[in-house]
């Protein structure tokens, strides 16, 4: 009984709750990374974001495989990566290098609390879908614009992707196999990471300005520039950097602050393991089956001279633990308090058990009739829970919007579509 009253609780909780951005209204006008995350972060909050898209092309993520195959088993342009960046959004497919097409546009925006965008610095301007523009019959509206370099300066105008500014940004200098090693030098993450942040921080800033809208009721024009997060990622390191005019070099697998904390081989592969500070280390040794005397040394009795020693420190480590397979330390590591884990490939990050505890993996329908896999947002809000739905197939949702939105009759909306305006 106790059960089923629980249950019966929870499902009316739930069943009342509306997700904590669902009075919002965004139109998307991002393509590849960094817009299309922010817009979706949005939208998992449950904001109503409209992705507008080029007829016929849509986003250029679609084209990068692999692709979802649909209930006939007939290959779609939905990929793996729009997937990753678009969920819950509609999509709306319209040109808006016509004169009908940007007069749609700009009545969507109009008709909207933010406009996201990421074309280069004054395109927009032509379609008379310029904050300037818009900001003069919608005052309230937050605008942002994510670029590259950000709406001014010698570089305003330049192109840019995420391994450019990466490189530009100080990340890829700081990355890598040290000098002097084999296979030294600079390495980019595998990951869009500046665009995955630039997108983070974009949501953030489009937040904080719509907070300030409901005192204010103006909106703003937000200038998200890749190239101020890419410096900002760099954090400590660009303040050692700033304090002393040391410049930062790569330290591979190397924690640059604290000994030991680095990769190590066991008999059967590889595993990280940290000790951050001295107590720590003492109990390191201790899983490892060293002489804790060891911690008495002089050139290890801080984590200071453990930085300094440490390629002989690993090699003391690295000649125990390759005595029992990763499981056995990790296991042991963990019980005892040490930070530790296995260096997973996906497929073992998916099947680890503490990741399907926590229901990382959904899969959701798709406009193709089959199920699509998504990854749970990291966003946990019990009282407002995210709500998934799959990305949208190329144009899936521009009759509904332009009906609901811009009331056109579905004649209005055939006529658009013979004239190829969407």
């Amino acid at each position: 009984m106790w059960c089923w009253i629980f249950w019966r609780v929870d499902f009316t909780r739930r069943s009342e709750t509306v997700q904590a951005l669902s009075h919002l209204k965004v139109l998307d006008l991002t393509r590849v990374v960094a817009g299309p995350w922010c817009a979706q972060t949005l939208a998992d909050l449950g904001a109503d974001v409209i992705k507008i898209e080029r007829p016929g092309v849509g986003d250029d993520t679609r084209r990068a495989g692999p692709f979802v195959t649909d209930a006939k088993g007939q290959r779609t342009n939905d990929s793996a990566f729009f997937l990753g960046c678009n969920r819950g959004k509609r999509s709306v497919t319209v040109d808006l290098t016509t004169d009908r097409g940007a007069a749609l546009v700009r009545e969507l925006a109009l008709a909207s609390d933010v406009v996201i965008e990421n074309f280069k610095v004054g395109t927009l301007a032509a379609y008379g879908l310029d904050y300037d523009a818009l900001k003069v019959l919608h005052p309230g509206l937050v605008y942002c614009s994510v670029t590259g370099f950000g709406q001014d300066g010698p570089y305003a105008n330049r192109a840019a992707y995420d391994s450019v500014l990466q490189a530009m940004g100080g990340l890829m200098s700081t990355c890598g196999v040290p000098d002097g090693e084999p296979g030294a030098g600079p390495m980019r993450s595998a990951l869009p990471i500046t665009d995955i942040v630039t997108g983070l921080y974009a949501t953030i800033s489009i937040m904080a300005a719509l907070t300030q809208r409901s005192t204010t009721g103006r909106g703003q024009h937000i200038d998200m520039a890749m190239l101020d997060v890419t410096a900002a990622l760099n954090a400590h390191l660009a303040l050692s950097y700033l304090m002393t005019g040391v410049v930062p070099t790569r330290q591979g697998n190397l924690n640059p602050i604290t000994a030991p904390s680095e990769v190590f081989l066991a008999v059967d592969g590889h595993f990280s393991m940290s000790a951050g500070n001295d107590s720590q280390f003492l109990v390191m040794l201790s899983v490892l089956g060293l002489d804790p005397a060891i911690a008495h040394e002089p050139r290890f009795a801080s984590n200071v001279e453990r930085m300094r020693h440490r390629a002989q420190l690993h090699e003391i480590l690295q000649a125990a633990t390759l005595g029992a397979p990763v499981a056995h330390w990790i296991d042991r590591l963990s019980e005892r308090g040490v930070p530790c884990a296995p260096i997973n490939d996906m497929r073992q990050l998916f099947a680890d058990p503490q990741v399907k505890h926590r229901g990382l993996v959904l899969r959701v329908p798709h406009a193709s009739g089959v199920d699509v896999p998504t990854l749970r947002s990291p966003l946990n809000l019990p009282d407002s829970p995210v709500e998934y739905r799959a990305a949208p197939s190329l144009g899936q949702h521009t009759d509904e919007v332009l009906h609901d939105r811009l009331g056109l009759s579905a004649q209005d909306i055939e006529v658009l579509r013979r004239d190829r305006i969407v």
